[in-house]
């Protein structure tokens, strides 16, 4: 149970964020998500985990609403944002979404990809765009490149500099999607930072990640997927110490064996 709030209010007895009920999709004749149910509140850092395909991928992209999906329902704040009527564009303006490709414009230096968004999508002046950038990437250790281009970062800054860009249009709703997938073991600790640094803040999160130690460290929830389906989730002390399904607990076994 979350603690009360200075009115005395747990944040659990208030709306969630992000409400999904019945959510399907499917490719042709395959089911990828089957009947999912998630509650997100403020300040959750919910982890999504599980094996390559069990649907983690698929989840953020509906939340996205980057896939449409065929049954079931999304709620952003009280509002159906799967809806037909909705503006796409005008929710993706309030989600920040982070892939594991970076996904960062090869030919506009790290500012420049870091100021675009709030510049054209939301309205902001080009000064105060500009600042926000500059300063985020002072907090996350990029001041020094901010007028280089992708290519003559690493993998580690390159995924630090998708995060700054995604934190710049101050989303109400930030989704990680496997961001250390494609980095070097060395380099996985310098973005796990920043998500750590994000979930001290209080920034409402969903993740998928193969990190485990990680999930156990910074989740509020944890989720396991298989099939599609979230078969069990809850507190990541229960769910990596006694999980309920025999499934979770396989795929435990198999991830966390020396």
């Amino acid at each position: 149970m979350s603690a009360p709030d200075a009115g005395g209010e747990s944040t659990r007895d208030r709306e969630p964020v992000l409400r999904v009920r019945g959510l399907r999709k499917a490719y042709g004749e395959r089911l990828v998500l089957d009947d999912v149910d998630l509650d997100v509140h403020a300040g959750d850092v919910v982890c999504l985990i599980g094996s390559s395909g069990s649907g983690k991928s698929t989840l953020l992209r509906c939340l996205d609403l980057l896939e449409p999906v065929d049954d079931g329902t999304i709620h952003l704040d009280g509002v159906e944002i799967t809806d037909p009527a909705v503006d796409e564009r005008a929710v993706r303006r309030r989600i920040g979404m982070v892939f594991q490709a970076y996904n960062l414009f090869p030919h506009l230096t790290v500012l420049e990809n870091c100021t675009l968004a709030p510049r054209h999508a939301h309205g902001v002046r080009r000064r105060e765009a500009r600042d926000r950038a500059l300063g985020l990437l002072e907090r996350f250790g990029l001041a020094g490149h901010a007028d280089q281009h992708p290519d003559r970062l690493s993998g580690g800054q390159q995924q630090r500099a998708a995060v700054v860009r995604a934190l710049c249009t101050r989303p109400e709703l930030l989704l990680l999607d496997e961001i250390t997938a494609a980095l070097d073991p060395e380099l996985v600790g310098e973005v796990l930072d920043i998500v750590r640094d994000l979930a001290a803040g209080g920034t409402t999160m969903v993740l998928a990640t193969h990190e485990m130690s990680f999930a156990r460290e910074v989740a509020t929830t944890v989720c396991f997927l298989e099939g599609g389906r979230i078969l069990e989730q809850g507190p990541p002390a229960r769910m990596f110490s006694d999980p309920t399904h025999e499934r979770t607990r396989s795929f435990l076994k198999r991830v966390l064996a020396p």
